[in-house]
């Protein structure tokens, strides 16, 4: 049985090793953001091009290219904003001011969605009767015998 010291934190970090280096360096690069992860792949590929090598592949791999920032984004999700668009604010006049409003914006959406369709439509059909009168006039000039 070992012993574990209960006011210790369950997340703080092993002391030592070679494996927790790397781990230290992601974590201090994760609070940095994106450009201290540029930065470090851009003087990996400077000094050692293997190393920048690899270390972009993690970033590609590990989707921390592609994200707003690295840690930042999962700290700062739906949850942390009160759960998104639709979550109550706790003020009834409010909560009903906002429900009509994103029902009228909803609405209008369709409507304009509507608005596109037709648009789309109307010019589908022109080009279609364009398309169809040059046939009719390719076609008639062809019946007519050469003199």
């Amino acid at each position: 049985m070992s012993y574990t010291n209960p006011a210790a934190p369950r997340y703080a970090p092993r002391m030592g090793g070679i494996l927790s280096l790397p781990a230290r360096a992601r974590d201090w690069l994760d609070e940095r953001g994106k450009p201290a992860w540029i930065a470090a792949m851009i003087l990996a590929f400077v000094f050692v091009w293997p190393v920048g090598l690899a270390l972009l592949a993690y970033m590609i791999w590990s989707k921390r290219m592609f994200n707003r920032s690295c840690r930042h984004s999962h700290t700062h999700s739906r949850s942390a904003w009160g759960g998104g668009v639709y979550a109550s604010s706790g003020n009834t006049a409010f909560d009903a001011y906002k429900a009509e409003t994103l029902r009228r914006l909803e609405e209008e959406q369709a409507a304009f969605e509507g608005f596109l369709q037709r648009l789309r439509d109307a010019k589908d059909k022109s080009e279609f009767d364009a398309f169809m009168d040059d046939r009719a006039k390719k076609a008639q000039a062809g019946d007519t015998p050469e003199a």
